[in-house]
């Protein structure tokens, strides 16, 4: 991962100060890559970190930023545009000729039927189709998201529980540590699923999240409608055959968070 200088070519990571970038860049630095971060609002230099100005959904200063890289490492993600943030990327990595871009997605891509996941999917199409050699990671919902749930369902009266839906939370230490790993690989194509070591459904979480805070709500089953619906009551957003499973239990994560 050098140029002909013999400097180290910088890895580009989009998303690079969300909750999982915030994670992968100092594991990035912890084994000496020079790491640029491409941000909407970009912060001064700092321990080997180089931060840039553009906007993936816009396609700007994607150029520049990819001077020189041969790896990307594309976090970033939101409510909506993943897809489109995903085509302008490989559009300028294809011209700044990277030799390996690292894709971010979620279990249930190709399964669920929310507008969500089907940006996921048609985010990894992109990569996939680009002709650049690729991996991507598919990964469950973190515990921090399985958190925010907890407590937005929390601050009601009651407690609405969609009945058969479950989750298989994973810890965000866990899948930056992996994406490093990966990052620093060959291009492997789409890699086994990271999921947590216990599948909860979400009246579990809730339930845990109450009686960690002491606190008392009725619970009330519904049912969600749809083909949405049907795809997680069979499952169909859980890894349960073939993927890698985490240490980090959701117990573990709620304890140590909700002590700090």
């Amino acid at each position: 991962m050098s140029d002909t200088t013999g400097s180290p070519h910088p890895l580009l990571v989009t998303g690079g100060t969300g909750t999982l970038g915030s994670l992968v860049v100092p594991l990035l630095r912890e084994a000496g890559v020079p790491v640029r971060v491409l941000s909407r609002n970009p912060r001064p230099a700092a321990g080997g970190v180089t931060h840039v100005r553009g906007d993936l959904l816009r396609d700007e200063g994607l150029d520049a930023a990819l001077e020189g890289v041969e790896t990307v490492l594309h976090l970033a993600g939101g409510p909506k545009g993943d897809d489109v943030a995903a085509r302008n990327l490989v559009r300028a990595a294809k011209a700044a000729g990277v030799r390996h871009l690292v894709l971010i997605s979620v279990i249930g891509a190709d399964t669920v039927p929310l507008g969500w996941f089907r940006t996921k999917l048609e985010a990894e199409r992109a990569v996939s189709g680009s002709g650049l050699p690729w991996t991507t990671l598919r990964a469950a919902q973190f515990h921090e998201l399985a958190l925010t749930v907890a407590e937005k369902l929390a601050k009601l009266p009651v407690v609405p529980v969609p009945g058969g839906v479950r989750w298989q939370p994973v810890d965000s230490r866990e899948v930056a540590a992996r994406l490093v790993e990966l990052a620093l690989g060959k291009p492997a194509g789409l890699v086994p699923d990271l999921a947590g070591p216990d599948v909860r459904t979400l009246g579990d979480l809730s339930r845990d999240y109450l009686r960690a805070r002491g606190k008392r709500r009725l619970m009330m089953p519904v049912r969600m409608p749809g083909k949405a619906g049907r795809a997680y009551r069979a499952g169909e957003n859980l890894s349960l055959d073939g993927a890698v499973l985490g240490e980090r239990t959701w117990e573990a994560f709620l304890a140590e968070r909700l002590a700090s």
